[in-house]
């Protein structure tokens, strides 16, 4: 498995490289001035030579006089600037101990010009021509001596460098090294959110998205208790209910029970065991509610699910003639929001209305606007301190003169998968205009 790689070490080779690009390419183009402005002055001191040069030379010539630095005269060190004065015919008549005795050039062309070995300019006066030359040799060595003066000081420049940018750059992923020893320390046990100042700005979004992370999965755990602690002792109920009932009826049998009592028996286990049924089925809705099964990645248009459920549930037993579904005309109910997920939903509040509504008053479902439903049901006004936790988990309402009963789980699957689609569910009672009354709305998300 390859070794995972270093930001601090890429970070270090990619700065320092940068640094050394930069410095070639600023000594490359400094050579490049240096170049052009070596040229000009040694030409300046050619053309400036020649013409000091020209009257002495020629003086010499005609006075038999050999000026200092004139043929005949020897110096220890090479000179960088000779000369040769020559006649019309192109003749050599008087050079420097070190110029050569051949011309330089055949031609004695005005001005600057160049040979194989050497720069040279001539001037003239009087019928005579004077060439001062330098030798190519010298400007080439006087550029390559600067360049190497420029580039010279990336020897101790990179080691150094790479020093500094590796310090300041671990010296800058210090708080991300935190950060992750922060979470690192974080388990199971350990929840608690991270300290969220004294973090730099570029770290900070990422402490506060932790932190909300941590807070999420903190609640989804204590969640995860709660509703296992609870399921179980919901379920256990019906469950030894149904079990004590069955032990009754095989006991009450051996004794000569007759057939009436067997079926009234019976009759309540079967109720007992579609209690059971419907609580497993509310505790699979709420597994899924809390799977994320609510967001739809396309916009669907929920108004014939709306009718379809209603349908349904108008087909079950003594629920038809309770049931009134009331549509305004041109309302949509569009929204991007998982089909099967609405469905649930709707069942479940209508559901709910029905089991804790009076029996001898209808249930209605009302769509008044776009993306808006309305449940509502008779009963008597719910206590403030008991609406606002309709939507928690086996919290139940009462059904008149008959106590407790139901699952307690509808509100909170409703409300767990419209607040994951941005929707939300609003809680009524007495509903406004009555003594009494329930309403659950509907508001999905545009």
């Amino acid at each position: 498995m390859a070794r995972p790689g270093s930001i601090s070490r890429r970070l270090t080779l990619l700065l320092t490289g940068g640094i050394v690009l930069l410095w070639l390419l600023g000594a490359a183009f400094s050579v490049l001035v240096m170049h052009e402005e070596i040229d000009e002055v040694f030409d300046s001191a050619l053309e400036e030579t020649a013409q000091w040069l020209l009257p002495l030379a020629t003086g010499a010539l005609v006075g038999k006089a050999t000026p200092p630095g004139l043929l005949g005269e020897q110096d220890d060190d090479d000179e960088y600037l000779t000369f040769q004065l020559r006649g019309r015919d192109g003749a050599v008549l008087l050079r420097s101990h070190d110029a050569p005795a051949e011309p330089y050039t055949q031609a004695l062309d005005l001005g600057f010009s160049e040979t194989n070995y050497h720069r040279v300019y001539t001037i003239a006066s009087g019928g005579y021509f004077l060439q001062v030359a330098e030798p190519l040799g010298h400007r080439q060595e006087a550029l390559m001596e600067s360049a190497g003066a420029l580039l010279l000081p990336l020897a101790g420049l990179v080691p150094v460098s790479i020093l500094i940018i590796l310090w300041s750059v671990r010296q800058g992923l210090a708080p991300m090294r935190r950060l992750q020893g922060a979470i690192g320390a974080r388990d199971g046990g350990n929840l608690n959110p991270i300290e969220d100042t004294g973090w730099p700005e570029e770290i900070g979004g990422t402490v506060q998205a932790v932190n909300r992370l941590l807070h999420r999965l903190r609640a989804a755990l204590e969640a995860e208790r709660v509703f296992a602690a609870t399921s179980a002792h919901e379920l256990r109920t019906p469950v030894a209910t149904a079990l004590a009932q069955t032990q009754r009826l095989l006991a009450e049998l051996e004794s000569g029970l007759t057939q009436e009592e067997a079926q009234a028996r019976g009759g309540r286990i079967e109720a007992t065991l579609h209690r059971l049924g419907a609580l497993v089925e509310k505790l699979l809705h709420l597994s899924r509610a809390e799977a994320g099964i609510g967001l739809s990645e396309t916009e669907n248009d929920l108004l014939p699910v709306l009718r379809l459920v209603i349908e349904e549930l108008a087909a079950q037993p003594g629920a038809a003639r309770r049931l009134s579904l009331t549509i305004t005309e041109g309302a949509s109910l569009r929204a991007r929001m998982d089909i099967d997920a609405f469905s649930i939903v709707v069942r479940n509040l209508v559901e709910n209305a029905l089991a804790y509504g009076d029996p001898d008053t209808p249930v209605e479902i009302a769509m008044p606007d776009d993306r808006t439903i309305s449940v509502r049901n008779d009963c008597a006004a719910i206590p403030p301190e008991i609406l606002s936790r309709l939507t928690q988990r086996f919290v139940r309402g009462s059904r008149a003169g008959k106590g407790p009963d139901g699952s307690g789980l509808g509100l909170a699957i409703a409300d767990t998968i419209l607040r994951q689609t941005g929707g939300r569910l609003e809680l009524r009672s007495p509903v406004p205009g009555q003594d009494g009354g329930f309403e659950a709305r509907i508001r999905l998300s545009a």
